[in-house]
């Protein structure tokens, strides 16, 4: 055979058929990977530089997932005719893979590491996203690597009240839940979900279910490195030298703890930089950086040991308090609906826009939804944490957390019959210390109700913060509601939760350990829905209880009838000279679909009722 190191396994996932292939392809990449499930398939790569990054305090991670248009056989619809940047899903679906494996790898390599995942062929009944994650998962064990996984992930849905380990296209078409859990072979390491009210007991039930599931392919995972895993390279270590780090501390911790345990920390801390420096730099010559680092270390051991030994946060608060709350509407008069929510210091502006159905966004993408009519983005700006930067667009995270603030309130939208408009919002970060992804879904949920959009129900959002003592999440542990932005810094996780009264809307849960425990997850649940309760009866619903029954006047007014489909030519009229017309002459917009729905909107009503009685009389 040619390929002598070529060795292919087998198992099933989800009453599908997976497979994981290894040396055919890719020969001088530190690992790969060709994953199939069904009939997607996904190349999986990983390698590590030789050696560390200068000049760096993080781990240097790049996840790229790459969709490739022949994938489902199509040609990209661009300019160039060629894959260009990500997609926002993309993009998504590269935070959703680094978020797991991440915390496995040493917290002290400065190794780059490069993973990319390339979808290749894509079966709508099997997730090229998931088919990524394991295939991801098993190259960077059999590599070199230095890595403490193997993990797995698999989708879970509510199709018809039942628990769906990888729901198929037909099923997804009624699937009430869309979940994703990633583990290790003992831990939940990764969840993000969305879904339509779901309760607590049920979500925490599913994610049991995704894990069980993992627990399998973990295990098979585990048999693949056995056989050809390549033993861990060694890696030159960026920690300190404990004696000098204990040095540094004797010197300022009493000063560290004095300067956060203030509210102006930021200006506080500047003066123990500069003595600490001036004491120091001559041991760190050419490597002064590593005093930022031994510094950040003791402020994360001051942090932790306020928050373990004594219940004390930095801003006084008690465990289960939240910050103080703010809630405001109809900030901005010619928006068509603006809130604004604050929490401490952390603030955000909310605006919505409604727009006629082709201000839908169209997307070209690898699965079968080709266009949005709900977009939300989230902007934050370098001022908003007071620095100086200048912007150059949304990066992942951005797009990550208008992502999320637009997952938590897509289930309490009306259908398309009940309120024909396109609707965008903006979140507008004005200043931020901590969970300003929470804060831009509260926000939000603020300027819909303001701008007249009926949505079922409000959503608050609210995260969960984690510290682990020194047996991890086995030994004793404690939460925190409402984590500020230090507490998630030096903290153990930011697990944000999102819903109404009824149930959740939205999960995302970021770990910096290895994974939870089922106890963390569900305190978790317990915390985060007594506070989403109180801010939504105290805070949201005493400034606007309910949508507004009128637009703004600003707003587009939409009106729609129904016209026999074989009609639609004439209403277009020959090369469009018709609806052109109609449009002019009322100054309206008219969009037609394929089933006879006619949509005409504009600012004055009585110009459009004057269209729609031209529409009906040609369509008669």
């Amino acid at each position: 055979m040619f390929f002598k190191n070529y060795k292919v396994w087998e198992t099933e996932l989800a009453g599908r058929k997976l497979t994981l292939e290894t040396g055919k392809m890719c020969g001088l990449a530190g690992a790969s990977i060709m994953a199939r499930y069904g009939d997607t398939n996904v190349l999986c790569n990983v390698t590590m530089s030789a050696k560390p990054r200068e000049g760096v305090d993080f781990f240097p991670l790049s996840v790229d997932y790459e969709e490739k248009m022949y994938s489902v056989g199509r040609i990209p619809g661009s300019f160039q005719r060629r894959e260009a940047r990500p997609s926002e899903k993309a993009i998504l679906t590269s935070r959703c893979i680094d978020r797991p494996i991440r915390p496995l790898f040493p917290k002290d390599m400065r190794n780059d590491v490069s993973v990319v995942a390339t979808v290749m062929s894509v079966d709508p009944d099997c997730s090229p996203e998931i088919t990524a994650m394991i295939g991801v998962s098993a190259a960077i064990a059999i590599s070199d690597i230095p890595w403490d996984g193997p993990i797995s992930g698999v989708n879970v849905g509510l199709v018809d009240g039942q628990i769906v380990i990888n729901p198929t296209l037909e099923q997804r078409a009624h699937n009430d839940l869309n979940l994703t859990v990633a583990s290790t072979g003992d831990l939940v390491a990764m969840i993000e979900a969305g879904g339509n009210e779901i309760d607590d007991d049920t979500m925490f039930n599913a994610i049991m279910a995704g894990h069980e599931e993992n627990k399998k392919i973990v295990a098979f995972i585990n048999g693949i490195v056995e056989e050809v895993g390549k033993p861990k390279k060694s890696f030159q270590s960026s920690d300190p030298d404990p004696a000098i780090l204990q040095e540094i501390e004797d010197f300022c911790i009493e000063d560290v703890k004095k300067a956060l345990d203030t509210d102006d920390k930021n200006v506080r801390l500047r003066p123990i930089y500069d003595a600490v420096h001036e004491k120091f730099d001559d041991r760190f010559e050419g490597e002064e950086g590593k005093i930022e680092e031994i510094l950040y270390l003791v402020q994360k051991h001051v942090v932790r040991a306020w928050l373990k030994d004594e219940h004390k946060r930095v801003d006084g608060r008690g465990i289960d308090d939240i910050r103080p709350l703010n809630a405001e509407i109809d900030l901005l008069a010619r928006a068509h609906g603006s809130g604004m929510f604050t929490r401490g210091q952390t603030q955000v502006l909310s605006v919505t826009t409604l727009g006629p159905m082709n201000d839908a966004q169209q997307l070209d993408g690898l699965d079968e939804q080709t266009e949005k009519r709900y977009m939300h983005h989230y902007n934050f700006p370098s001022y908003s944490v007071g620095e100086t930067k200048p912007s150059r667009g949304p990066g992942r995270r951005e797009i990550g957390h208008g992502a999320l603030a637009e997952k938590a309130l897509l289930p309490v939208l009306p259908s398309v019959d009940e309120f024909p408009y396109a609707i965008r919002v903006v979140s507008e970060v004005l200043s931020s210390n901590g969970s300003t992804s929470q804060g831009s879904i509260c926000g939000s949920t603020l300027s819909l109700m303001a701008a007249g959009v009926p949505i079922k129900a409000p959503v608050a959002g609210i995260s969960c913060g984690l510290i682990t003592g020194d047996d991890g999440v086995y030994g004793d542990f404690m939460t925190m509601i409402d984590i500020q932005g230090l507490e998630d810094f030096y903290g153990d996780m930011d697990f944000k939760v999102a819903g109404t009264k009824k149930g959740i809307t939205a999960i995302q849960m970021d770990l910096k350990v290895h994974g939870l425990t089922p106890e963390i997850i569900k305190e978790a649940f317990a915390k985060t829905h007594k506070a989403r309760n109180y801010i939504l009866d105290e805070i949201m619903l005493p400034v606007i209880s309910e949508p507004r029954k009128q637009l703004s006047p600003y707003a587009p007014k939409m009106l729609t009838l129904q016209i026999d489909p074989d009609k639609i030519g004439d209403v277009i009229g020959k090369g469009g000279k018709v609806i052109q017309e109609i449009q002019n002459t009322y100054d309206v917009k008219i969009n037609i679909e394929e089933d006879g729905r006619v949509f005409i909107s504009g600012i004055d009503m009585d110009k459009c009722n004057g269209a729609v009685e031209v529409v009906k009389l040609i369509a008669t």
